[in-house]
């Protein structure tokens, strides 16, 4: 399975990439599935609903299946996060999976950046980072793209992945 990230820190753009990638990517005909990493806690899930009643009833998983969609929700309980590599066994095949945060993690990366959030790049600490996308002037060894430049930013993670 082809894997690219999309890393940075928080308000750096990496979820706005993200979806226009996922857009500029599929208009070619390549199916994606993405992973997001969450840092805090989050609930796909409404109080009071049937699926909701079944998790806080103690419930491993619950899987809700509907005409549209289906969703699996898996309790962690008292476990770990699971690694990305578990995660990613969960998906079902596509031409390429696009994944957002993990940015610790040892799989090829862009970094999105800005330069108003303050916070320095991760590309000089994280070696897995393979491009840079940004908004303002900075100098690198790796490809720099402009933040809001998908087409190119999707052209080459394609030619890295061999797509």
């Amino acid at each position: 399975m082809n894997i690219y990230g999309v890393v940075g820190w928080k308000n750096a753009g990496k979820t706005s990439l993200m979806e226009r990638l996922v857009a500029e990517i599929t208009s070619r005909g390549i199916t994606v599935s993405t992973l997001k990493h969450a840092h805090h806690a989050f609930d796909v899930d409404q109080p009071g609903k049937d699926s909701y009643r079944h998790r806080t009833a103690g419930a491993r998983e619950v899987l809700v299946a509907g005409g549209a969609r289906w969703a699996l929700m898996s309790e962690l309980r008292d476990e770990d996060e699971p690694p990305l590599t578990e995660l990613l066994s969960r998906l079902s095949p596509v031409d390429l999976v696009l994944i957002e945060g993990w940015k610790r993690d040892d799989h090829p990366k862009v970094e999105a950046w800005r330069a108003e959030t303050g916070k320095p790049m991760l590309a000089p600490e994280e070696h897995s980072v393979r491009a840079l996308a940004v908004k303002g002037d900075v100098e690198s060894d790796l490809p720099i793209f402009d933040l809001d430049d998908e087409m190119a930013i999707a052209d080459f993670i394609l030619s890295e992945v061999g797509l």
